[in-house]
């Protein structure tokens, strides 16, 4: 399956490279259709949830994986066309789910088991820096970089959350949990995550403040 997508998708960036979109577009939901039956847009409107019981029936833990970097690649390159041809908001919402999926999938398996060809957290983020993201993917962000000791970078998506919802009880409260955690980790341990207790500290006392002002 993985040799086949290989073909398909060299065939698919052939397409891009030479800028022939509409049948870029076209392989792409050809290859969306034999997973999910039903091509990329229609991958990009269904939740998560849908989608995953799409890629599950009938099939074995490992294969469901495989069919998610598929997805995961595929979206990735339909918002890559979809920009390209002049349709911005479709691009984004294709490269959005991308992200959404691939986190996911990073929430269980480690990066370095990814197959070359899919594409990784920060060069999907990077196509969408013009626009904030959603609140729901800084929270999705929020638990990757805290997973993987990314600490600063979990800060910085817990106030973009508090900044889109100022004043919200639960996000704060979101907040001071994450602080709870992290404070528990050595100073060597913040320190690799770039976020050293006292700078640690001092995003806490913010975060009160806002509870208290």
């Amino acid at each position: 399956m993985i040799e086949e997508f290989g073909r398909a998708l060299a065939r698919i960036r052939a397409l891009r490279q030479n800028r022939r979109w509409e049948e870029a577009r076209n392989a792409v939901d050809a290859e969306c259709e034999k997973l999910a039956a039903t091509g990329a847009q229609g991958l990009a409107a269904l939740s998560e949830t849908e989608l995953l019981a799409r890629l599950t029936e009938g099939q074995s833990t490992e294969m469901v994986r495989q069919r998610l970097f598929l997805v995961i690649t595929l979206l990735g390159e339909a918002g890559e066309i979809a920009e390209a041809a002049g349709r911005a908001e479709e691009g984004r919402e294709a490269r959005l789910k991308a992200l959404h999926l691939l986190l996911e999938v990073l929430a269980q398996v480690d990066a370095r088991e990814l197959p070359e060809f899919v594409p990784r957290v920060e060069g999907i983020l990077a196509s969408l820096c013009e626009k904030p993201l959603p609140s729901r993917t800084q929270v999705l962000l929020m638990r990757h970089y805290e997973g993987t000791g990314q600490f600063a970078k979990a800060e910085d998506a817990l106030f973009a959350i508090l900044e889109a919802s100022p004043g919200d009880a639960a996000a704060i409260s979101f907040g001071l949990a994450f602080y709870d955690r992290i404070l528990r980790q050595s100073d060597a341990m913040l320190m690799a995550g770039n976020l050293p207790r006292a700078e640690a500290e001092q995003g806490l006392r913010e975060l009160k403040s806002l509870k208290h002002p």
